[in-house]
């Protein structure tokens, strides 16, 4: 069964040649996203993944062009249509040298969607396992309910967790550094939370050894701060550059990009869980109204069809994004050839306002994070704007993305800014997480804030997640994408470019899945030997 791997062109501008640093060297990374927890199965975010993959290992991952490669597993194969074999590597260990077998896999299958109080669980990566079969030490099978071909796929998400330390594990254990203990390339010193991380290497690692003896892991969320850093010498390394630092930076002598297109999608997300009003869906007189319009996909379309997302991509992201009309880059498994975004035209969402029942609009509140996803912020105020001039009064709700996020999985708002990175390079991701009819038990719509629901693309969704045979189940990918696309049951408005920054000297291989991993970065000249 082979996927389609998405491909991604990195670019890297030369490197100065230096003498290469010591191994006992310290990197300083910044990043520009707020890391929520250490606890890897707590909270399906990239920023938190990152921080994992330095301390944790996962059966299978991802390359830097979303292709999955062995990890901790060796290989595997299936042996049945529902029965999958993965073969362990021999000889590792954790951090504390308790020895990785299959035990430990099948206590982290176990582990992974009992995770109290959960944001966006971990669970729809484990959702297809039924049952865990223990052959000997280095071999396990997974049982799936029926058919399931993207197993492999799904457990480059899961971190494993060791079965003796981690026996009743708390977040709160983990974020303290008690149980922080992986099989990863490096391993905890500290971490002070929303400030910084520190690592150690793990000089054990079964792996490919880390140039950098000590990682600081710095979380610097203002842009300038964090572009100021670099350029002080304050730290090797950024993400998330600034778009507007980009020209700057591309002409600054002592720094150098490492740049790909990306598989993050930026998107709206709106309530369709409410039939009667929704608390940021107001009248023209600010009193709520009666029903809520944003259940109506006339509205809907309305809100889509208002922004001028070539506008948003040329002006707020200053080109370091695509604008989008459905979930995936061109070109990814289960993408629609031809599906692109169609210009804004407020006069055209006007009627259909009109026609659904609102000639005078209604006022609305956006929501979404300040601190999250590259220029966020503007973003949001950029589409309020688009909106007010379509007869939608629209005011914007930009905040820290610990408050944004709470409240939006309570099902707070009415109307959020949010991101989904696709690492797996295929649709699947995206309609099981943003789409899927929300179902905790089997794994479904886990970050489904507005819960969307439509039985139609479930089905084709579900179909698809059975399927074995590629062109089938890409098939019903684009079948199950057309279905939630015409509903509107989300808004896509653009894939982000990644874009990193570093001191010349460096070497970064860029990921398109956006993750800043300190194992990525080396000096330039161990990166040509």
């Amino acid at each position: 069964m082979q996927r389609v791997a998405m491909a991604a062109c990195a670019a890297f501008l030369s490197c100065a040649a230096l003498v290469p640093p010591s191994a006992g060297q310290t990197l300083n990374l910044a990043v520009g996203a707020p890391v929520t927890s250490l606890d890897p199965h707590y909270h399906a975010l990239s920023p938190n993944y990152a921080v994992a993959d330095m301390l944790f290992d996962s059966l299978t991952s991802f390359d830097a062009r979303a292709r999955v490669v062995p990890r901790l597993a060796a290989s595997w194969r299936p042996v049945a249509e529902d029965v999958w074999e993965f073969r362990l590597r021999p000889g590792v260990t954790f951090h504390n040298g308790n020895a990785f077998t299959a035990e430990d896999v099948a206590f982290t299958i176990a582990r992974v969607p009992t995770v109290p109080n959960s944001p966006s669980s971990y669970g729809i990566y484990t959702r297809a396992v039924r049952r865990v079969e223990v052959v000997d030490p280095l071999t396990v099978r997974l049982h799936t309910n029926g058919p399931y071909p993207l197993l492999p796929t799904d457990l480059a998400q899961v971190e494993m967790l060791d079965s003796e330390t981690h026996a009743n594990p708390l977040t709160e254990e983990f974020n303290s550094g008690k149980i922080a203990i992986g099989t990863g390339p490096f391993r905890l010193v500290s971490h002070r939370n929303g400030d910084r991380i520190e690592y150690a290497r793990n000089d054990a690692y079964f792996g490919e050894r880390p140039h950098w003896a000590r990682v600081i892991y710095r979380m610097i969320t203002n842009d300038a701060a964090r572009t100021a850093a670099l350029l002080s010498g304050d730290v090797d390394f950024i993400d998330q550059v600034p778009t507007s630092d980009i020209a700057k930076l591309r002409g600054d002598s002592r720094v150098q990009l490492s740049e790909v297109d990306g598989l993050r999608l930026i998107y709206l997300a709106l309530d369709h869980s409410r039939e009667a009003a929704s608390p940021f869906a107001l009248g023209e007189d600010g009193r709520p109204l009666p029903r809520n319009p944003l259940k109506d996909a006339r509205v809907r379309r309305a809100l889509s069809l208002a922004i001028d997302r070539g506008a948003i991509a040329e002006r707020v992201m200053e080109g370091a994004a695509t604008p989008a009309a459905q979930l995936l880059p061109a070109g990814g498994f289960g993408s629609i050839p031809g599906l692109v975004a169609q210009r804004g035209d407020p006069d055209g969402a006007r009627r259909l306002l009109a026609e659904a029942g609102y000639p005078n609009g209604f006022r609305l509140t956006l929501h979404g994070p300040n601190d999250r996803y590259m220029n966020d912020a503007r973003i949001i105020q950029a589409i309020g704007q688009m909106w007010t001039r379509a007869g939608v009064r629209t005011s914007v709700g930009a905040q820290p993305w610990a408050t944004f996020v709470g409240r939006a999985g309570r099902q707070e708002l009415s109307a959020m800014l949010a991101g989904w990175g696709t690492s797996s390079g295929e649709a699947s991701s995206p309609l099981r997480s943003l789409l899927a009819t929300y179902n905790a038990a089997r794994g479904f719509g886990g970050s489904n804030r507005g819960r969307y629901s439509n039985p139609e693309m479930d089905a084709a969704m579900e179909a698809a997640l059975r399927t074995l045979d590629d062109e089938r189940r890409e098939a019903l990918l684009r079948e199950a994408t057309r279905i939630a696309m015409e509903d509107v049951g989300i808004i896509p408005i653009h894939i982000q470019r990644n874009i990193w920054a570093m001191r010349r000297g460096l070497r970064h291989e860029a990921r398109a899945d956006e993750l800043t991993r300190a194992q990525d970065v080396q000096p330039a000249e161990l990166a040509q030997r």
